[in-house]
């Protein structure tokens, strides 16, 4: 292995980077198989830690004040990152070429740049329950999903997200990758009582909306006319296969559905996530970008 201190004299003026030649290397155990998803819930829960990807990701993390705990960059992010890293001088630097960061993570890491950051739980449910105008998983369990509601619900003007107990975590890379690092600033909270939180939710004093297929349901513009501007409101969202539970169906205050064209019975969850934050949404301040600015 290269000596720690071989690119400091290469003009970067950085300290605290390690150049590492093989993936075997026990410091970049943070960063191993990122792909797999179990193995990862293991590593990140145990550690307390979470992954960000990419540049722009990296900086909305830290910039919304989680601390890191290490970099691995391919030599070309070095320049773009400077700035970050020199807040951070007692944080490592792992510098490994693009082939290493491959053996690593599993995959080819094409945005070159990659850190390991302190998880925290920013909110709690009761935080989440003194919101007017919530989004609430079910059992979406596929992060591409998750990171891509979060997204809709903060680009579209909502005020932070529940989520159930079997629910995708939005802190894992996938999720946090395809938010755009929205998972960092709309308030979220992971729920711990599957059954009681329709329950829960109406002492909160929130009219519930479930999406769903169900032939009782109404036209969501039908739904949308229902719904008082000063009403709180929570959209309640199942699982990409089944579709909402029918004990949250059933106990929603209003059903609406998503008008399709024949041959198509549904959306992919995260996309009626979107239209759902859109239509429902509609007389919230930011909304139909008219006043407001986006969050992610």
């Amino acid at each position: 292995m290269r000596p720690a201190s071989r690119l400091t004299t290469v003009g970067w003026g950085i300290v605290g980077i390690a150049v590492i030649d093989g993936a075997d290397d026990p410091r970049l155990s943070d960063y191993v198989r990122l792909r797999d998803a179990s193995l990862r819930r293991l590593v990140e829960t145990e550690r307390g830690l979470f992954i960000a990807e990419g540049e722009k990701v990296i900086r909305r993390a830290v910039e919304a004040g989680y601390r890191p705990k290490s970099f691995l960059l391919t030599e070309r992010w070095l320049a773009g990152l400077v700035d970050l890293t020199q807040r951070w001088p007692e944080v490592p630097i792992y510098l490994v070429t693009e082939r290493v960061a491959e053996d690593v993570t599993g995959f080819h890491v094409h945005r070159g740049a990659l850190g390991s950051l302190h998880r925290e739980q920013r909110h709690q449910v009761e935080d989440l329950l003194a919101l007017p105008r919530i989004v609430v998983i079910e059992d979406v369990v596929d992060h591409t999903n998750v990171g891509a509601i979060v997204r809709n619900a903060a680009g579209l003007g909502w005020d932070g997200v529940l989520l159930a107990p079997r629910a995708a975590d939005p802190l894992y890379r996938r999720a946090i990758k395809v938010s755009m690092g929205a998972v960092f600033s709309l308030p979220w909270a992971r729920l711990t009582d599957w059954a009681g939180t329709p329950q829960l939710l109406r002492g909160a004093g929130f009219r519930t909306v479930a999406l769903s297929l169900a032939d009782d349901a109404a036209d969501l513009e039908a739904v949308h006319a229902q719904v008082g501007a000063d009403q709180k409101i929570a959209i309640l969202l199942g699982t990409e296969g089944a579709g909402l539970s029918a004990s949250w169906a059933r106990s929603a205050d209003l059903r609406a559905r998503i008008p399709m064209s024949p041959g198509v019975d549904s959306l992919n969850v995260s996309a009626a996530a979107a239209i759902a934050c859109y239509v429902l949404g509609s007389d919230s301040v930011g909304t139909r970008g008219d006043t407001g600015q986006s969050r992610g």
